[in-house]
This record gives C-alpha cells, structure tokens and sequence, in this order.
C-alpha cells in the first residue's frame, strides 16, 4: 500500500465522518458540552464522544393526530389491593382453585399465576403408580374444568395439559366468552406486572408469590417469542422528570429488565432529563390468544360455552379439580368484595411499522403492535363503565401529541 492510497482512504473516513456529524450537529453540540468536550479536547476524547452519539437509538416518532385514530376500546382490570388470589379450597367433594385478581398484569403473569394454581392441585397431576399411593387414589381418571377462556383461564389450562404425564385425564373450559371476546384481548399487553397491589397492603407471603411468578412467566413468554404466538423483544424508555425517580426499582426484579441503561439530558429522548431503558417483551393480544387456544384444542381440550351464576352451580360440575379463572366475574360468584374494576380506556392508531419501541411517561405509555399504536394510560378505580369517553380519548391524544414534540426539539 502506497501513501497516495493512505491518503485516499483517510480523505473518505473524514468525509464520512463529516457528514455524519452534519446529520447530528444539534445533538451532538450539546452531548459534547455535557460531557466536557471543549476546544482543547484530544482527538481520542473527541473521537469517543463523537462515537456516543452516533450510536443514540434512532427512534421514527409516532403520528399522533385524530384522523389516524381507527378505534377505542375500554376493559376492566379485575384489581384486588391485597394482590391477585392463588389458593385452594373444597368445594363439597371437588377441590376449588382459585386463580384471579391479576389486576393491569393478567398477560404479564399468567404463566406464572397459573403455575402456582396448577401446583396446588398436585395430588391430581400424577402417573398412574404415583396416583395408587396417593391421597386421592379414588381419582383414577380425574377430570379438570378450567372457568374463563381469558389468558389465565388458556394458560391454566394448557400447564394442566402439559404435566398430564399419563393422557388419562381430560381438561375442560367453560366460559361465557371465547377469544376475541375476552377481557384478555383488550389488554395492552406489554411484559410487566403494573397495576397489581397496594404496596401498603400486601402480605409477605403475596410478595413471595408474585416474585415467583413474575420468574416463571417471564422464562415462560420467552420460549414464544416469534411470529406464531406474536411475542417479540422491545426496546422500552421510561421518559423520567425528577431524578429520584430512578431509584425506584423496576417492578419484579430488576433481573427480568436485560440491558438496562440511563440516559442523562433532555436532548437524548423526548426532551426528558432522564431516561431508563431497558428490554422486555411485547405481546399481540389477538394472535397470541388465538394461538393458545389453537394449541388446547391440538391437545384434546374441549370448550363449553356456559356462564355460571352461583357457586352452586360450579359445585354441580362433574370435574373432580375446578379451577376459577373468571377475573372480575368472581367478585360475584364468589363473592369477594375486596375484588374491583379498575377502567382502563386505550387510543388505538394507525399503524407504523417503523416504531419499534415502547415508552412510558407521566401516565402515559405507547406500544407498537401489529394491529395499531396503543395508546393508554388511565386507571379509573370501582368504574364499570364500559363505553370510551370523548374527553378522555383528547387527554390521551393531547398527552401522546405532547411527548412527541419532544422528539423533533
């Protein structure tokens, strides 16, 4: 290599480098400043602060504006402030297994509530040697009704497929509604476990149950990740005002956030001082839903629609093991007072596919799926009103439309 060829190549990196730095002069400006780059800077800090900011996330923005809304939808979180219920009971001679209460997380906890439930009934789930010393031998052939067709009610019911380890036994779900119908399929459905308690009144014994479950689901979710169940990956920015805020530790544990980064001044995301990203999973309601109940079918299940109006009518089953996956339905049939919708109204847009990350801010959170821009953020606690309000459908375009202008200063 001569020094004409030296020459030639060192012309085209700086002409690059020139041009990329033109593209990011604003920012680059003030990150430089930021972290102390002056005119007397050495050519290798130079470089590297250079480098920093060229590698900041490109994030395309969100169009939010009136004409490209396609739809409001309103569900209601079945919320219990003491935490969601996993436990057991008899109900005559069957056992009861209660699994609901899952407040905004019922996606995001599934396998895992299911999990727990699906273990309290243990003595049932055996092979046929265990079954003859068991407790329950009569139950050569147990049957299994599982109440709700929502995603706790599939995922109970696809776990008690699962570790049926003999074929002998059968699962069936009885439920008023059926995929897309469900509560289940108006979730926003992002990976972590919000809107679930109040710290102030849960148990030790709760917080152990939700840790554990917020393990199990998350490995769970990860073996779905893909087309097919319509689960993917999903860079996620929590879009901070006041530093303190990043003490707070992300729900679950901080391990089931991977690559967990802060970013620190307002011209790096939305013009917030501060930014936590990090990665969790996005889940599209519809095809994962649909695919869950594709695969308990495949299995042998059965479905029966029927909606059940007393206890004693479930009593009346012919299902030695019942589990109940009814959501806020158990507030009345089982009559548990502490159980309480909570409203939540979500503002669907057109979709783009270009925006491929979640954020939160102040209330607020957008999440790019497949069949629209999900834009939500309200918690109307004891509501039941299932029609969306105008009023509310501007505060949410208005504070999406704000956060965006964030992203052009």
């Amino acid at each position: 290599m001569n020094q004409h060829d030296i020459d030639r190549r060192s012309f085209l990196r700086l002409g690059l480098a020139a041009g990329a730095l033109v593209v990011a002069a604003p920012t680059l400006r003030s990150r430089a400043l930021a972290t102390g780059v002056g005119p007397f800077t050495s050519q290798f800090t130079l470089n590297a602060a250079f480098a920093a900011v060229l590698e900041q996330r490109h994030l395309a923005p969100v169009k939010v504006s009136r004409d490209r809304l396609i739809r409001s939808v309103v569900g209601l979180r079945p919320f219990r402030s003491e935490g969601f219920v996993v436990e057991a009971e008899k109900l005559r001679e069957k056992l009861l297994v209660h699994n609901y209460g899952h407040g905004g997380a019922g996606v995001t906890l599934s396998w895992g509530t299911a999990s727990l439930a699906v273990d309290l009934a243990r003595d049932f789930i055996q092979s046929k040697s265990q079954r003859s010393a068991a407790k329950y031998s009569r139950n050569r052939h147990p049957r299994f009704a599982v109440l709700g067709c929502g995603v706790s009610g599939l995922s109970t019911a696809r776990l008690l497929q699962q570790r049926l380890p003999d074929g002998t036994a059968n699962v069936i779900i009885y439920a008023k509604n059926l995929p897309p119908d469900t509560t289940s399929n108006i979730a926003g459905a992002w990976w972590y476990p919000a809107s679930l308690f109040d710290e102030e009144k849960v148990t030790a014994r709760f917080t152990e149950q939700f840790r554990l479950a917020c393990q199990i689901s998350h490995r769970a979710f990860q073996t779905l990740v893909g087309p097919e169940y319509g689960v993917r990956w999903a860079d996620t920015f929590e879009l901070i005002r006041h530093e303190a805020s990043l003490q707070r530790e992300l729900l679950g544990g901080a391990q089931l956030y991977p690559q967990t980064e802060i970013h620190r001044g307002a011209e790096s995301y939305f013009g917030f001082p501060y930014t936590r990203q990090f990665n969790s999973m996005l889940i599209e309601p519809h095809t994962y839903l649909r695919a869950l109940l594709r695969d308990f079918y495949i299995a042998g299940g059965k479905v029966v629609v029927k909606e059940f109006k007393t206890r004693e009518e479930v009593a009346g089953l012919r299902e030695n093991v019942i589990f109940n996956c009814t959501g806020l339905g158990a507030r009345a049939l089982f009559n548990d007072e502490k159980l309480i919708p909570v409203r939540g109204q979500l503002e669907v847009l057109l979709p783009q596919p270009e925006v491929d990350y979640c954020y939160l801010a102040a209330g607020s959170y957008m999440f790019p799926r497949r069949d629209g821009i999900i834009l939500g953020g309200t918690w109307d606690h004891d509501d039941w009103n299932l029609q969306p309000d105008p009023k509310t459908t501007t505060a949410i375009l208005e504070a999406n439309a704000e956060i965006m202008k964030g992203a052009t200063r």
